[in-house]
C-alpha cells in the first residue's frame, strides 16, 4: 500500500480510504468489523465516518456508523493504529433531529458535536475533523449555475476559530473541508494563514470518470497548498463498475435500494459509463477497478474513499492500487472525457 502525507501534517495516510456510510443501513456491526480487519491487514490505516452516517441519513439510524466504529477500536484495542476522520453535518438536508436541526458552523455546535462523537467512536482524539459541507449556501451536492444569496451564516472566521479551540484542547488534530469551492477553499487557508489558526490539510469532494469538476478549479489549490483531495463516491455510486448496465438493477445494491440516489444516473452519465465500462473491458481490465485507479492516480489526490457492502467487493477495490494505468488507456480515458466532459457533476 501507497502512502502519502497529509497536507503539512506529520501524518502519512494509505493511498486508499477506507469509507464507512452505509455501516448500520446496509451492512450490520459484523460485517463492518470484517471490512475493517480486512482493510487494516492490506495496509489501510485510514478510515472516515461523519456525525450524518449511514446514508441515507434518517433519525432511527442516525450516528450508528460512528457507534459501530467505535465498538470496533473497543474490542479490537487498536485505536493508535488508524487515522480516524469525521465530520460535523451542516444545515438542510432534511436532518432537523441533529441538535434541534438549526445546525451551524459556530462554537456550540461544533463543541457539542466533537464531544459527541468523540464518546461514540470511543476515543480521546480524532485525527481529522471536516465541515462535511458549507453553511451557506453555494454550489455542492451536483447543484449547477450559482445563484448568490443574501444570508446569515456563521462567519468562517468564527468558524475556523471555534475549531481552533478543539485542537488546542486535544480533541480533533487537524481540519479539513468538504463539498468546498475554490473560494471557500482559499478563504479559510487565508484565514488560517494570517491567525495562526489549524489550516485545512483536505478538502473531500466528489470526484470520479463522470464528475472531474474539482479539476477546473480546486486541483492546482490542492497541490501548491498542499490542500490534497480525500475523493468521494469514486466509481459513482457503483455506476462505473458496469454493474447496472443496460438497466440492471441488482437486488440489494444502492441504487436499487434507495430512488433518492439519481446524481449519476441520468441519460447522459449512463452514455459515458458504458463508454468508461466498454473502454475497461475491451482492455482486460474490471470497470471498477480502472475507474478506482484512476482516480487514486491524480497528482492531486491524497487518498481515494472506497466503500463496498460486501467483502467480496471491498477485496476487489483493495486490488485496484495494484493497478497501472498504461498512457494509452489515460489517453483514451480522456477522449472519452472531452467527447462527453464531466455528465453527472
Amino acid at each position: 500500500m501507497e502512502f502519502r502525507r497529509l497536507g503539512r501534517t506529520d501524518l502519512d495516510v494509505s493511498a486508499l480510504c477506507l469509507g464507512t456510510m452505509t455501516w448500520g443501513e446496509q451492512n450490520d456491526e459484523a460485517e463492518a468489523f470484517a471490512q475493517l480487519d480486512r482493510a487494516k491487514a492490506y495496509g489501510i490505516n485510514f478510515v472516515d465516518t461523519a456525525e450524518m452516517y449511514p446514508v441515507p441519513p434518517r433519525a432511527d439510524t442516525y450516528a450508528t456508523t460512528e457507534r459501530i466504529i467505535g465498538s470496533y477500536f473497543r474490542q479490537r484495542g487498536n485505536r493508535a493504529d488508524w487515522v480516524l476522520a469525521s465530520k460535523i453535518a451542516g444545515p438542510g438536508n432534511g436532518i432537523d433531529y441533529i441538535r434541534g436541526g438549526q445546525l451551524r458552523h459556530d462554537r456550540p455546535h461544533i463543541a457539542a458535536a466533537v464531544d459527541a462523537s468523540l464518546q461514540r467512536l470511543q476515543t480521546d482524539w480524532i485525527d481529522l475533523y471536516q465541515l462535511h459541507w458549507p453553511e451557506r449556501s453555494t454550489n455542492f451536492f451536483g447543484q449547477l449555475g450559482y445563484r448568490h444569496k443574501d444570508e446569515s451564516f456563521t462567519a468562517l472566521e468564527d468558524t475556523l476559530e471555534a475549531l481552533d479551540e478543539q485542537v488546542r484542547a486535544g480533541k480533533i488534530r487537524h481540519v479539513g473541508l468538504s463539498n468546498e469551492t475554490p473560494w471557500g477553499t482559499l478563504k479559510f487557508l487565508e484565514l488560517a494563514e494570517r491567525r495562526g489558526w489549524p489550516r485545512a490539510v483536505s478538502i473531500q469532494n466528489p470526484y470520479n470518470l463522470l464528475n472531474r469538476t474539482f479539476e477546473v478549479g480546486l486541483a492546482e489549490i490542492a497541490i501548491r497548498e498542499q490542500c490534497g483531495l480525500l475523493a468521494y463516491s469514486p466509481m459513482a455510486f457503483g455506476m462505473l463498475s458496469g454493474k447496472y448496465e443496460d438497466g440492471a438493477r441488482p437486488e440489494g445494491a444502492r441504487i436499487t435500494r434507495f430512488s433518492r440516489f439519481t446524481r449519476y444516473t441520468n441519460p447522459q452519465a449512463q452514455a459515458a459509463c458504458s463508454r468508461y465500462v466498454r473502454l475497461a473491458r475491451d482492455n482486460g481490465l474490471d470497470p471498477a477497478q480502472m475507474a478506482l485507479a484512476f482516480v487514486t492516480s491524480r497528482p492531486f489526490v491524497t487518498s481515494n474513499i472506497i466503500g463496498a457492502t460486501s467483502l467480496e467487493q471491498l477485496e476487489s477495490n483493495l486490488r485496484s492500487s495494484e493497478l497501472h494505468l498504461s498512457d494509452d488507456l489515460l489517453e483514451a480515458i480522456d477522449a472519452i472525457h472531452r467527447e462527453q466532459p464531466n455528465p453527472a457533476p
